[in-house]
């Protein structure tokens, strides 16, 4: 174990950006009765060598609160038509909290300052490889879709859409992995690295044609501007409208894609798909919470309630929905707590004025719950950590001050 001593910053700093990096290579994976995925090696491998160490970190009310959703969530499986399904259900969110346990210590060794250059340069190489692979997808094709639902490299046909899904499987999701990096370059736009960050988030983000996700991700820049002082207003302001054009070109001309038809295209579906049949399964999700309203049908048992009853193997594409419809009432306010609780701690003057880009990551993934199924999700999970790790800081570094301000009150 002595090497481990001998490590360098840079190498501990680079071994952090590896870490954070991980978590978007969720789509390459193994499956041994779960999907082992490499954060969940890379931080395996850490605890092993740190396993005497190891200590849990300070808990917060909405930490502790999820904890208790869980239980009670997967408890609610006890009372379900299909147990198995819950079952699996509770081994994955069991897994999932160890980790999170886990990626707190690791956190905890590292600078808030060392956390923010690992999100950089994790957000650039996730944008710049996940460019590179739908054009790669692009450029095979040349825009000719072989199959509905066909992926070529970084890219997904969706009826006659070119959606980019770069190192994930769903573009969606894109957005929501991508929500990190895209509130942390917009709030940090002081260096040319940071703003080129922020072009190929934006870049990115349009070419998923993802409704949802454009959408929340336009919400949290005009979020942003508002809240910001006159001076970042008008600086992110302008660097957006610089932005845009090299964006815009590269897109049009370069690429070859009528970005504005696509875009408008998307948005005149919207009254034809139903939301891509999301306004049908949120029927039927509500139609099945109305028949057991105080603790729902169970854990993970919509999906298997909707391929029973109408032979689609689909979850709800709306997070609060399936917790109001598989864990009811009870469980649904256990969640808007723990959502509350989260909330109240972003609004601290001080994580507010240092740390913007956790309340609009926040903002941006309850403006994504709407539209997708994610109860145990990783990235949630490693911005919770970093929530945590950051809180903690802060409210060490406020402590140490007000020793200070109180004896400067008595000598005057």
């Amino acid at each position: 174990m002595d090497f481990l001593k001998s490590v360098t910053q840079k190498e501990r700093q680079t071994g952090l950006f590896l870490l954070l990096f991980t978590f978007m290579l969720s789509n390459y994976n193994v499956y041994i009765g779960f999907y082992l995925k490499p954060y969940m090696i890379f931080l395996s491998i850490f605890l092993l060598f740190h396993l005497s160490s190891f200590s849990f970190q300070k808990m917060y009310s909405y930490e502790i609160m999820l904890i208790l959703f869980y239980l009670f969530y997967v408890f609610t499986g006890a009372f379900s038509a299909y147990p198995f399904a819950s079952i699996r259900m509770m081994a994955g969110i069991a897994l999932l909290i160890g980790f999170y346990f886990t990626l707190k210590f690791v956190l905890k060794k590292y600078s808030n300052l060392a956390i923010q250059e690992a999100i950089a340069k994790s957000g650039l190489l996730f944008n710049s490889v996940s460019l590179l692979l739908y054009i790669a997808g692009i450029k095979k094709t040349g825009l000719q879709m072989t199959e509905e639902m066909s992926v070529s490299y970084g890219v997904l046909f969706d009826r006659d859409y070119p959606r980019l899904v770069g190192l994930l499987q769903d573009p969606n999701l894109f957005v929501f992995y991508n929500s990190i990096f895209f509130a942390y370059f917009l709030t940090n736009m002081t260096t040319v690295r940071n703003k080129i960050g922020f072009t190929l988030c934006i870049l990115t983000t349009v070419l998923t044609f993802s409704r949802g996700g454009i959408l929340a991700m336009l919400l949290i820049i005009m979020i942003y501007i508002v809240i910001s002082n006159s001076s970042e207003r008008w600086r992110t302001m302008t660097t957006i409208g610089v932005i845009f054009i090299p964006a815009a070109y590269f897109a049009i001309f370069i690429m070859k894609i009528d970005v504005g038809a696509l875009l408008v295209g998307r948005i005149e579906d919207f009254s034809n798909d139903g939301g891509s049949g999301r306004f049908e399964l949120w029927g039927r999700a509500w139609e099945y919470f109305l028949a057991h309203p105080v603790m729902g049908i169970g854990a993970d048992n919509f999906i298997e309630y909707n391929n029973v009853h109408y032979g689609e193997n689909l979850y709800t594409h709306n997070t609060l929905l399936q917790i109001l419809t598989e864990s009811g009432l009870l469980g649904f306010v256990m969640y808007f707590i723990f959502l509350l609780l989260v909330f109240v701690q972003l609004l601290k003057r001080r994580l507010m004025k240092h740390h913007t880009y956790l309340l609009l990551i926040f903002i941006a993934f309850l403006l994504q719950i709407m539209s997708l199924s994610l109860i145990i999700h990783e990235v949630f999970i490693l911005y919770l950590a970093i929530l945590s790790i950051t809180l903690q800081r802060e409210e060490n570094v406020q402590r140490k001050n007000t020793p200070q301000i109180s004896n400067a009150q008595l000598t005057l």
